[in-house]
């Protein structure tokens, strides 16, 4: 096992074209590395690399699932604002008032929670459908 502390003394230097370069390049930024060096040194050395893939129809659902989260707190700050003027009321004519304003928020909030809740169930199927083993037919 090679010792962690050592320093490397040697330097070697390479010249690609700039499309061998690209290359590389584009191999080295799909894996965990986060230098140049450590990738070509793994390579080189035949050490395991990590590769991530990335897939596009997830990155833009979790972009929407972004955006859902966001505008639920947006509906739940208001919710507090509002239930906080009712309880600052303490039992004043502001209270009925704030009351009725509420139940208006709640009716208007209910469709939108409803909505963002049935984008979620179809989020999770699709992601369930990805995310499934691939049925293989024996072949007799």
């Amino acid at each position: 096992m090679e010792n962690e502390t050592e320093n490397r003394l040697r330097k070697v230097t390479t010249r690609f074209k700039p499309d061998e370069f690209k290359v590389l390049d584009t191999r080295f930024k799909k894996t965990r590395f986060r230098k140049l060096s450590e990738y070509i040194r793994s390579v080189l050395l035949e050490k395991p690399i990590t590769v991530n893939y990335r897939d596009k129809s997830m990155d833009e659902m979790l972009e929407e699932l972004a955006l859902l989260r966001k505008e639920l707190n947006a509906i739940g700050n208001n919710l507090n604002q509002a239930v906080r003027q009712i309880n600052s009321a303490h039992g004043n004519a502001d209270n009925r008032l704030w009351l009725n304003l509420l139940s208006i928020i709640g009716s208007k909030v209910d469709p939108a929670v409803s909505q963002i809740r049935d984008r979620m169930q179809n989020f999770s199927e699709l992601w369930s459908q990805k995310s499934k083993p691939e049925e293989v037919s024996a072949v007799q």
